[in-house]
C-alpha cells in the first residue's frame, strides 16, 4: 500500500470501550454492602452540595444561562429553586456537590471524587421521572440512582487504580465525563452502540490540564471542574441517543488517538515504548469494588491526602496551645502523592489553593483544634497571622512504607505523622494516623460521623420539619430506595 494514503476501514470500537460499556448495561449489583455505602454516599454528597449553597462564590455560578428561562418538568438543583434543563442542572449540582472539597475521595494512582458523577444522575433521573409521570409511565425511583451511582464509581475508581493522568498533566475529571457518559447513556435506555458511541466522544473530547489545581495556578476552577464534566457527560449522552456517531477507535487510533496524543507523547517514559503498550491498564475486572472501599471527608473540608494529618494535628492541638511561640520545627511525615499535589511554601493567593495545602490544613487545628471551609477564607487568613508562622516551621519527610501501603489494594492507607520540637529540646509524641476516619476500616466508627455532618449540613439551609423529612427518609433504606425520583427532588426544593 502507498505511504501515501490511510486505511479507511473503520475498526471496531477499542476493547477498553466494549468492557466499560458491558459493564454498564449488563452488571448486576447484589452487593448489599455496595448499596448500603451508595446510599450514605448519596446522603453525604447532598449534605456537601447544601453546605456549598452559603457561600456567594458558589451560587454565582447557578441558574439558567439565560434569566427567567422556563423549562417544563426540568431538573431541580437541591436546596433551590432553580428548574433546568438537565445538561445545566448536573452543572449545577456537580458544582454545588464540589465546591467545597467535602465529598467522597478515590486516591490510587490517579485521585478523584466519583460522587461527581451525581450531578448528571441526579439530574437526569429527576428529568427523565417528571417526563414518564407526564405520560402515564413508571418514574425512576431511588434504587435506579443508587445502581447508576455504583457502576459511575465503578468505571471511573478503576480506571483510576492503574492509570495515573496526572503523571501526564491532564485533570482527573475527564474520568467524571466518561463515566457519566455510560451510565446516563444506559439510564436514558440507550442501546450497546448508543453507550459505546458515548464513551467514545467523552474520550475524544480529551482533557483539560491540572495546572488550576497546582501552585502557582491554584484557584476556584477545581471547584466547578467536575460539574462542567458530569454536565458534558450528560450532553454527549443525549446526542449519542439521538444516534450521533461514536469514535471506535478514540483511545487506540495510531498518531490521532488519546494514547498517543494525550496519555503518552507528554510524558517521556511512555513515549519511548512501543505503541502496542501506550495503553491503559488494569488491576481487576469491574464490578463494586470502589464503593465498597470508597473514602468519606467526615471531619475536614480538605484535600484528602491530608486528612490523617489534620487528625493527627487535632489531638496535638492541646499540647501546643500555649507553646506556640516556643516551636522550633513541626515534622509532618507523609506519601508521595501528598507531596506531589498539596506541599506548598509561598503566599497562598485564595482559598482553592488553601485548602489544598498541606501546611496550611496542618497549621489550623493546631492552632484551633478544627478545621472548616471558613477558615480558608481571605478574612479568617489574615486575621491570623500564626498560620504562615506555623507553615514555615514545617518540613515534610516521605515516608517509603507510606507510599507503598498507598498504593497497596489490600491496605489502601493514606498515612501521615506528625511529631513538634521546642526550642528547648523537648518535642510531643510522634502522632501517626494510618487510616482515616472515612475509611472503609473504621466504616462503622465513620457512620455516625456522617449521619452527624448531613444533619449540620442539612440545617444551614432548611427549616427543622424539612430536614427531619429528609433523614427519616434516608434512615428508613427500603422507603428511601422505592421513593420515585421526582418525589425525593421534591424534600430538596426551597
Amino acid at each position: 500500500m502507498s505511504a501515501n494514503v490511510d486505511l479507511a476501514n473503520r475498526p471496531s470500537y477499542d476493547q477498553e470501550i466494549q468492557d466499560i460499556a458491558d459493564y454498564v448495561i449488563n452488571y448486576k449489583v447484589e452487593s448489599q454492602e455496595a448499596v448500603d455505602t451508595a446510599i450514605y454516599c448519596l446522603m453525604d454528597t447532598l449534605g456537601c452540595g447544601i453546605l456549598a449553597l452559603s457561600f456567594p462564590e458558589c451560587t454565582k455560578h447557578l441558574g439558567p444561562l439565560v434569566k427567567g428561562t422556563l423549562v417544563p418538568n426540568g431538573a431541580r438543583v437541591p436546596g433551590t429553586q432553580f428548574t433546568l434543563d438537565p445538561v445545566k442542572a448536573a452543572w449545577d449540582i456537580g458544582c454545588i456537590i464540589r465546591w467545597l472539597d467535602f465529598n467522597d475521595t478515590w486516591l490510587a494512582a490517579e485521585w478523584g471524587h466519583p460522587s461527581d458523577n451525581i450531578g448528571g444522575i441526579l439530574a437526569v433521573a429527576d428529568f427523565l421521572s417528571q417526563q414518564n409521570m407526564s405520560i402515564g409511565l413508571a418514574p425512576l425511583t431511588i434504587e435506579d440512582v443508587v445502581v447508576a451511582m455504583i457502576k459511575a464509581h465503578e468505571v471511573q475508581g478503576v480506571m483510576a487504580l492503574e492509570n495515573s493522568f496526572n503523571r501526564v498533566g491532564l485533570c482527573h475529571v475527564l474520568l467524571v465525563r466518561v463515566a457519566t457518559a455510560a451510565v446516563i447513556t444506559d439510564l436514558m435506555g440507550g442501546d450497546r452502540e448508543q453507550v459505546m458511541a458515548a464513551i467514545s466522544q467523552a474520550w475524544v473530547d480529551g482533557s483539560s490540564l491540572r495546572t488550576y489545581r497546582h501552585a502557582p495556578n491554584a484557584g476556584s476552577r477545581k471547584s466547578w471542574a467536575a460539574g462542567d464534566a458530569t454536565s458534558r457527560g450528560v450532553r454527549l449522552a443525549d446526542m449519542s441517543i439521538k444516534g450521533e456517531m461514536g469514535i471506535p477507535g478514540v483511545l487506540s487510533a495510531p498518531q490521532w488517538g488519546f494514547y498517543d496524543v494525550s496519555f503518552s507523547q507528554t510524558n517521556k517514559d511512555l513515549a519511548l515504548k512501543p505503541q502496542a503498550q501506550r495503553k491503559f491498564s488494569f488491576q481487576r475486572e469491574y464490578g463494586v469494588y470502589v464503593m465498597e472501599n470508597i473514602l468519606f471527608k467526615l471531619s475536614f473540608p480538605a484535600e484528602f491526602h491530608s486528612q490523617t494529618a489534620c487528625e493527627a494535628a487535632v489531638m496535638l492541638h492541646k499540647q501546643v496551645l500555649n507553646r506556640v511561640d516556643d516551636i522550633k520545627r513541626i515534622e509532618i511525615t507523609t506519601h508521595e502523592s501528598a507531596i506531589r499535589i498539596i506541599s506548598k511554601v509561598g503566599e497562598l493567593a485564595n482559598p482553592a489553593d488553601r485548602d489544598h495545602c498541606l501546611q496550611y490544613m496542618v497549621a489550623v487545628p493546631l492552632l484551633f483544634g478544627t478545621l472548616s471551609a471558613e477558615n480558608y477564607e481571605d478574612e479568617f487568613h489574615l486575621q491570623h497571622p500564626k498560620i504562615d508562622l506555623l507553615r514555615s516551621k514545617m518540613v515534610i519527610i516521605e515516608d517509603k512504607r507510606y507510599s507503598e501501603e498507598y498504593h497497596d489494594p489490600d491496605k489502601r492507607s493514606i498515612a501521615n505523622a506528625i511529631q513538634i520540637h521546642f526550642h528547648d529540646g523537648s518535642c510531643t509524641d510522634k502522632i501517626e494516623v494510618e487510616y482515616p476516619i472515612g475509611h472503609r476500616r473504621r466504616r462503622e466508627e465513620g457512620i455516625p460521623v456522617l449521619k452527624a455532618k448531613f444533619k449540620r449540613n442539612l440545617e444551614t439551609r432548611f427549616p427543622k420539619g424539612q430536614c427531619n423529612q429528609i433523614i427519616d427518609l434516608f434512615d428508613d433504606k427500603h422507603r428511601l430506595l422505592k421513593t420515585p425520583v421526582n418525589r425525593f427532588m421534591d424534600l430538596w426544593v426551597i
